[in-house]
């Protein structure tokens, strides 16, 4: 089936997103989620929240340029901190931290957000789609970290271009006894902003699992049968196999 481009059409949108910035109305509802146009920006700065911001300010600190408090709030201490890296390290100092940011504070997985961003335009999937693998991302793995949960809605990307899947986004997820959380009802949460974001993310190409068609907690997994598969690597209490 032939899928319609449509993701990152419209450049306006009224709020950012955490991390590398997918931008929607926080205040829509779930079905105006799924029209909504966004947009994604390249880097974090002042205004911007989330995991990814919490991540930055917990290394900065780390290492003594940051004295706030890690919460995931990208203000003026931030700026101030980002700023003093920068300095530090040889880099423009403006207080943005992008690609050669990140890449001075071994934020790899953020390196590769931002170069996969640039993918995005190769997209075949519309606005209802990324809602749907965001809810299947909330939904299945809320509790893991950010790289977790892009990590999932990758493998949901490569079940869709497997033989093997369903060949849409809507029918692996909702495929008889696939996921949990469909089984479960936990599908019908209204996703968060990280969700959101990690949706866009896998959808932009970034995959944390490396073509991984399966993932499970070992700690709760039932099925001897998965306990078979290859694993390929665990990301948090997720281990991800093929």
């Amino acid at each position: 089936m032939k899928k319609a481009l449509r993701i990152g059409a419209v450049a306006v949108a009224a709020a950012a997103i955490c991390t590398v910035g997918a931008v929607f109305n926080s205040g829509h509802t779930s079905e105006e989620y799924a029209l909504a146009p966004y947009v994604q920006t390249a880097v974090l700065k002042q205004g911007a929240s989330g995991g990814e911001v919490k991540e930055l300010q917990r290394r900065l600190k780390e290492w003594g340029y940051y004295k706030g408090a890690v919460d995931g709030v990208y203000g003026k201490q931030t700026v101030e901190a980002v700023k003093f890296f920068q300095r530090k390290n040889g880099l423009t100092a403006d207080g943005i931290a992008g690609k050669s940011t990140f890449a001075a504070l071994g934020m790899n997985d953020s390196v590769k957000a931002l170069e996969n961003e640039g993918n995005k335009g190769n997209s075949n999937y519309t606005n209802s789609d990324l809602y749907l693998l965001a809810k299947c991302i909330y939904a299945e793995a809320r509790g893991e970290s950010y790289t977790g949960q892009v990590a999932v809605g990758a493998v949901v990307l490569n079940r869709v271009a497997s033989s093997s899947f369903p060949n849409t986004i809507s029918g692996v997820i909702y495929q008889r006894h696939a996921f949990t959380a469909v089984s479960d009802g936990q599908i019908n949460l209204a996703p968060d902003k990280t969700a959101m974001n990690a949706a866009q993310d896998a959808l932009n190409g970034w995959d944390p699992t490396y073509g991984c068609l399966y993932y499970y907690n070992p700690a709760v997994a039932t099925s001897s049968w998965i306990f078979g598969r290859k694993t390929v690597t665990t990301i948090g209490k997720h281990v991800f196999a093929i």
